[in-house]
């Protein structure tokens, strides 16, 4: 026999409730997806302002040149961090679409 003393009920309510209590969840994570994007956004061309000002402080003077390694090895994540939250994003405006689409059929 199965025990269900500690189990809370499982209380059923309209779709209507429901969608109505996910949409603004799923607009929200958008939100949050959007506000990463820009930082990676600002990220990456903070860290290309730094890399010309390191090419034009020391561009015409091969001896202090010679010191200075440029690591671009930064902008591929950053591409790769993009790409992966536009897909997220992606998804979860088709997400809400659905969400919405189903509430107006009925």
């Amino acid at each position: 026999m199965l025990n269900f003393a500690g189990t809370p009920p499982h209380v059923s309510m309209p779709d209507a409730d429901s969608r109505q209590l996910i949409a603004p969840d799923l607009r929200s994570l958008i939100s949050q997806i959007e506000t990463s994007m820009r930082r990676i956004a600002m990220d990456a061309a903070s860290d290309a302002a730094s890399d010309a000002a390191l090419d034009q402080e020391h561009g015409g003077d091969p001896e202090s040149s010679a010191d200075v390694f440029i690591l671009d090895d930064v902008t591929p994540r950053y591409a790769t961090a993009n790409a992966a939250l536009n897909a997220c994003r992606a998804g979860l405006g088709h997400a809400l679409q659905c969400l919405s689409e189903s509430g107006n059929a009925r």
